[in-house]
């Protein structure tokens, strides 16, 4: 009896062993880096992160790329390596730096030029993703490629799907998703414009930095994790406005992306790259008739639209909690919403500032933007989510050209980047 019992147990405990031994191969899955892995901040172009904002700052540092700069900076995930996509004249074009070490540079390399509006997405273990004209690249936190792949276009700033998978839309409408260890596309790429020429990944290009007509897509995609929704911003050859596509995808799934909706609730065309909400149920877009649009991810049907009184030319922000902040532009002011569903719900609205970038949230109590200041020069704005307050202002030394964006790292440092290829790094005090 005695050893009929303890063979039972010894089989239980194989049982048990066995059941409890499944694959953990999912920790080395890459995810976006934590913080800012890349422009706006994360996959929903939310400009959004849960790290709890610095009111008080301190400039450690700053300086140049010798060029010029279309997007923010991307941190890594201890915020010790910022990286970004210059468009120099000669020597080196993507840069990575060590932020903590007065931005000395760790390692750069020539890029093909002309995607300067589009920035570099780290993951968690320090790799880099980026493309150029007809290519798409990784990097080590070395400067080896790890793998390049190519592709029709320009690659708009990439995006983690999970799973290790990685989305690209080119500016020519080409969407791919990658295993983004081995760089070997998964699935069948969709083309959102027909007729394309393989041969040809600089066609309008020239006009992406501006989203004039010629360039279909000029604005990094939006993927909604909780619904599994992507929405590019989509101008169609010959079409008199740009639109907005909704696109499912399906892990693991034949096909692997479905074209669900094409929205043209905007008459004017929209401006800038669309956001998601939290749930990922709700759009939110820039129309180019000066108003702030919601739309219904699911059916890409207008909810609302809110009159901004300026033509935002950055995308809002949208934190968890609700608050939207109007992006910015040359005659922007800070406004804030929230979603009522049917209608915005107008929190509060400041005409004494001019943001001339998109809001970044960091938590429930601070936020960053970039105005324009007296005499003719630009300050970092420190100011409150909730009810629009100046928390603090701090100048930037010589600043010149317009800013491109504000990052904000894990470890609350801050980093704000110009056209002119200056880049300055906050601390928090």
């Amino acid at each position: 009896m005695l050893r009929r019992l303890v063979a039972l147990a010894s089989a239980a405990l194989v049982v048990s062993t066995v059941a409890g031994c499944g694959n953990t191969d999912s920790w080395v899955d890459s995810t976006a880096a934590p913080g800012w892995a890349a422009q706006y901040g994360d996959a929903a172009n939310s400009s959004y992160t849960a790290t709890g904002g610095a009111a008080a700052l301190s400039l450690q540092w700053s300086r140049s790329v010798k060029g010029e700069l279309g997007a923010g900076a991307a941190l890594a995930s201890g915020s010790s390596y910022l990286a970004v996509n210059g468009q120099t004249a000669g020597g080196c074009s993507l840069m990575v730096w060590e932020v903590d070490n007065d931005g000395r540079q760790r390692w750069c390399t020539r890029m093909v030029l002309g995607g300067g509006f589009t920035s570099p997405l780290f993951d968690q273990f320090d790799n880099l993703y980026i493309g150029q004209p007809g290519l798409m690249l990784s990097y080590p936190p070395t400067q080896w490629v790890r793998w390049r792949q190519n592709v029709i276009g320009m690659p708009t700033t990439a995006r983690f799907l999970g799973g290790g998978q990685l989305l690209v839309v080119t500016h020519l409408g080409q969407v791919l998703v990658f295993d983004s260890h081995r760089g070997v596309v998964t699935g069948t790429p969709l083309d959102l414009v027909e007729g394309l020429d393989p041969t040809d990944s600089t066609r309008g290009l020239t006009d992406c930095a501006q989203a004039q007509p010629q360039c279909p897509v000029s604005a990094p995609p939006a993927f909604a994790a909780a619904t599994g929704m992507i929405v590019v911003s989509l101008w169609q050859p010959g079409a008199a406005a740009a639109t907005l596509v909704g696109l499912q995808y399906h892990p693991g799934q034949t096909p692997l992306l479905t074209r669900e909706w094409t929205s043209a609730a905007i008459p004017a065309g929209v401006l800038g790259a669309p956001v998601f909400s939290a749930d990922g149920k709700t759009v939110y877009v820039n129309g180019r008739d000066r108003r702030l649009w919601a739309l219904d991810a699911a059916d890409g049907k207008a909810k609302w639209s809110a009159p901004l009184d300026f033509q935002a030319q950055t995308p809002p922000s949208v934190a968890p909690g609700g608050v939207i902040i109007a992006g910015g532009g040359p005659g922007a002011h800070l406004v804030a919403f929230t979603d009522a569903g049917d209608h915005p719900q107008p929190v509060w609205r400041r005409d004494d500032v001019t943001p001339l970038t998109s809001s970044s949230q960091a938590g429930a109590d601070v936020a960053y933007t970039v105005i324009g200041s007296d005499p003719a020069g630009l300050s970092l704005l420190v100011f409150h989510p909730g009810d629009g307050r100046t928390l603090n202002s701090y100048p930037l030394p010589q600043a010149d050209g317009f800013p491109v964006g504000v990052s904000v790292g894990r470890d609350r440092r801050v980093v704000v980047a110009t056209s002119a290829g200056q880049v300055y790094s906050f601390d928090p005090k």
